[in-house]
């Protein structure tokens, strides 16, 4: 039977978020209804409400999410009521051709549930941010979405794998591939580029050096596992991170921005055929000019990561075993819990800098 539960709403662009009573239909065959426990605040919820993804309203908000299996559908196999999952926007096929060459992390046919949840008082179909929509007390997925993990994990602190903590420790371990004594530069310090940090730091690199504009920043990304600090809105990022490492450059640099300009200071600030690694998400105005002899005469990588490269049934058991054993703290990046009704005014922090991740506790 379809439940009514309170969820989320951004009605149109730039409207502010409201709470709405939300319908939630019984799982279909490969669905599942998950009881959210928790779930992060992300930017790109933000740039969901700016009309910046899509012009889909209203778009039912929250996407990186942990809790509860409630019920599946026909067919479902790999979950089961009562079972604690992360919610993931990366539902591989099995059947395509990244997936049968053995690399589902690249998975071209990901999938949503079928069915759509609506608003009770109008009957509108509303559109899930990445397939998931977990601002709301429950959520209507694709099976395959659900991600069974230990349950002595809180929720809140679960959940942040489900999007942008993964996606930067992706970065540093998957796509970067980071290695014991690697020299490695993140460019950008909000919460993929801490989480690329703490990826380095975890992977054994001998140095990780930290770059951003805000000193603040910086200092929580000491906090994270950097060795050395850049402020580059003072120091020359490239000539800094150069005489860092011995005047070679750094094995790895992951660009945590999603800028030309900082794109351009990752180049650069890469040893002879080192590894660039683009994390951080353009607009689609901007444009990138490099000159194609340096591209061609530094050899090495240049990489964009894809949530972390990562795919979710290997990666998230593994991070929340390390942070249950105390080697992985998932806990440094909850600045703030938040309830449901607070969405608006985490949107509004995010602005001033002095947020990690704000985390909604249902």
């Amino acid at each position: 039977m379809a439940q009514e539960v309170r969820g989320v709403i951004a009605p149109g662009k730039d409207e502010p978020v409201r709470i709405e009573t939300i319908v939630v239909p019984d799982p279909g065959p490969g669905e599942a209804v998950v009881r959210v426990q928790a779930c992060g605040v992300c930017h790109t919820d933000l740039h969901y409400k700016q009309g910046g993804i899509s012009d889909d309203f209203p778009f039912l908000l929250g996407h990186e999410a942990a809790g509860v299996v409630e019920s599946v559908g026909a067919g479902v196999t790999d979950v089961a009521p009562g079972d604690f999952v992360i919610l993931n926007w990366r539902a591989v096929c099995g059947k395509c051709r990244a997936c049968l060459r053995g690399r589902p992390w690249y998975c071209f046919d990901t999938h949503n549930a079928e069915q759509k949840m609506t608003l009770a008082a109008t009957g509108q179909e509303l559109s899930p941010a990445l397939g998931i929509g977990a601002f709301a007390e429950k959520t209507l997925v694709a099976a395959g979405q659900c991600t069974k993990v230990d349950p002595a994990v809180a929720p809140q602190v679960a959940g942040l794998l489900g999007c942008g903590v993964m996606a930067g420790i992706g970065a540093a371990l998957n796509t970067g591939q980071v290695g014991r004594g690697d020299t490695v530069a993140v460019i950008g310090c909000g919460g993929v580029g801490d989480a690329a940090i703490a990826g380095s730091y975890l992977a054994g690199a001998a140095k990780v050096i930290a770059v951003d504009i805000d000193d603040r920043k910086l200092e929580t990304a000491r906090t994270m596992g950097a060795t050395h600090t850049v402020n580059s809105r003072e120091t020359d990022p490239v000539e800094a991170i150069r005489e860092l490492t011995g005047g070679f450059g750094a094995d790895v640099v992951i660009e945590a921005v999603g800028r030309p300009e900082t794109y351009r200071q990752a180049f650069y600030a890469r040893d002879l055929a080192g590894t660039v690694v683009l994390v951080g998400v353009p607009t689609p105005e901007m444009k990138l000019e490099l000159p194609l002899l340096d591209v061609f005469g530094r050899g090495g990588a240049l990489k964009s990561s894809w949530y972390g490269d990562c795919l979710p049934s290997r990666d998230f058991p593994m991070l929340i075993d390390l942070h249950l054993q105390g080697r992985l703290d998932l806990g440094k990046f909850v600045t703030e819990t938040i309830r449901l009704d607070e969405v608006e005014t985490a949107f509004a922090r995010m602005h001033s800098g002095d947020v990690l991740r704000s985390v909604v506790v249902l």
